[in-house]
């Protein structure tokens, strides 16, 4: 009888060694998970900053040409000042869209002045401005890809399990504010108010 416990005692032993293992894996995987979300993040950021590094030169180009667009540049310069990289991402993502928002306006109003925009350093800033949009916009479909597949990760099992004990929690989308999803009046925007 002195086998009964034998093989207890080794089924109890792999068991031990396969929930050790399982719990290896996960967390290396959910480490992994967290640490490209967060490359992700950075990357949005450096576009982020790249495009508020750029929206000064921009209002500068136009400024003379266009000083009775004021309230336009004013937005423009309002919604720049209002980036702050350390803030939370949906926090970022309403500055970022009213950013966008403003700088189509601008754009828009640009179009109307034949003199600015045949002007070279207009032109090529508004190409690196837009090239820098279409780049946030990717980014963050990049980094809210990683977020999604983080955040279903530490929800499944057997990441479920092991959450509590390593201290996992899901990270933040990069989504709009609910009041800044609503569509602009573009009539409005192309009068100018």
């Amino acid at each position: 009888m002195p086998v009964v416990p034998a093989v207890l005692a080794l089924a109890l032993g792999l068991v031990l060694v396969l929930v050790i293992a399982v719990a290896l894996i996960t967390y290396n995987s959910v480490v992994a998970l967290y640490k490209r979300a967060e490359k992700a993040w950075a990357n949005v950021e450096v576009a982020l900053q790249q495009r508020h590094d750029e929206l000064p030169n921009l209002v500068e180009a136009v400024r003379g040409v266009m000083a009775f667009e004021r309230d336009v540049l004013e937005e423009v310069t309002r919604r720049r000042a209002s980036f702050s990289p350390g803030d939370p991402p949906p926090r970022q993502a309403a500055t970022s869209d009213a950013t966008s928002a403003a700088i189509r306006s601008l754009f828009a109003v640009v179009e109307g002045y034949p003199q600015v925009r045949s002007q070279e350093n207009v032109a090529a800033l508004q190409a690196e401005i837009e090239r820098l949009e279409t780049l946030i916009a990717s980014r963050r479909e990049f980094y809210n890809d990683s977020v999604y597949l983080l955040n279903s990760t530490i929800r499944q099992v057997p990441a479920a399990l092991f959450a509590g004990f390593f201290g996992w929690q899901p990270r933040e989308f990069f989504e709009a504010m609910p009041e800044d999803r609503e569509r602009p009046d573009v009539a409005e925007l192309a009068a100018g108010g």
